[in-house]
């Protein structure tokens, strides 16, 4: 099988002009978090940013508004409903809507509650948008009941499933997964021509209809809750920059994995947090600029 390496971010990685803006560079629009998940939201904004995008707009609850400002200073907060507001709601969506009009990219999920309101929010998404769509976490376990909606769907979609999440919505069992999981995840994609998968476990494999490639870089020390989070985060940022969503998501998965080894050479695969993968995105893309 083929596997990822340095020349595929370098052959496919979204250029920065000299002439560059910030309405240039692309505009993600981020549905993360909630009461007790503000981390998850925090996280995959932080990653999304250091990543690049333009513009980074956070829907949010108001509730964890204070927190999320307070710790991401570079983003543009939309906070909805009042001060107890624990979670976004189907009742937001036409607040949602007129931001979804200005998105090259759009994030739900991290965070966001595994709820009948998420899956109606993912919903409105999809079938709003025409941009690439990154579904993470609470995102794809919303899904797992209704997944004609990304049959549906007029966007290309990229999904981020660990293996449990990937039994959810494909209804294969884990054993079966673990047994062949290049298979499976070809298997889904090449009825979904419009998915990109990425199937995360030791290994990760990146899908597309009947592509596949697999990433063996990053590290044991990546074992922790909140490295998919930033991993959501850089796959939305490349994807709302103009990568197509397949290269966003396989150039996304293998610079995550370099920052994970970074780290880890760093601090120690036991001490090493996710936070730290999203400190050393930047030695990574000094890397990448240098390159080319």
């Amino acid at each position: 099988m083929k596997q990822v390496n340095f020349d595929y971010i370098n052959e496919h990685f979204p250029r920065r002009p000299d002439d560059a803006h910030k309405g240039t560079m692309g505009t993600l629009i981020s549905l993360t978090g909630s009461l007790g998940f503000s981390g998850a939201a925090v996280m995959s904004a932080k990653a999304a940013l250091r990543s690049g995008v333009g513009l980074h707009y956070q829907i949010l609850p108001r509730s964890i508004y204070t927190i999320f400002a307070s710790s991401v200073y570079e983003s543009v907060c939309v906070p909805l409903g009042d001060a107890d507001t624990a979670s976004l709601n189907k009742g937001f969506i036409p607040d949602i809507e007129p931001y979804l009009n200005k998105a090259t990219a759009v994030l739900i999920g991290c965070g966001l509650g595994n709820t009948e309101d998420t899956a109606e929010i993912t919903h409105a998404v999809l079938s709003s948008v025409k941009c690439p769509v990154i579904i993470d976490a609470d995102g794809i376990n919303a899904l797992a009941p209704h997944i004609h909606m990304i049959d549906d769907a007029d966007c290309d979609i990229v999904l981020t499933p660990h293996i449990k999440e990937f039994s959810r919505i494909s209804g294969m069992s884990v054993g079966d997964i673990l047994a062949d999981p290049s298979g499976a995840a070809l298997a889904f994609c090449e009825k979904r021509p419009g998915v990109t998968l990425v199937l995360k476990s030791h290994r990760t494999y990146i899908a597309r209809g009947g592509e596949i490639l697999e990433n063996t870089a990053g590290n044991s020390g990546m074992a922790k809750g909140g490295s998919g989070d930033v991993l959501a985060g850089i796959i939305s940022s490349l994807a709302a920059q103009g990568a197509g969503a397949f290269e966003a998501a396989v150039m996304g998965v293998h610079i995550h994995a370099l920052a994970g080894d970074l780290a880890a050479s760093e601090l120690s695969r036991t001490a090493m947090l996710p936070s730290d993968i999203i400190e050393a995105l930047p030695r990574i893309y000094k890397q990448i600029e240098n390159d080319n």
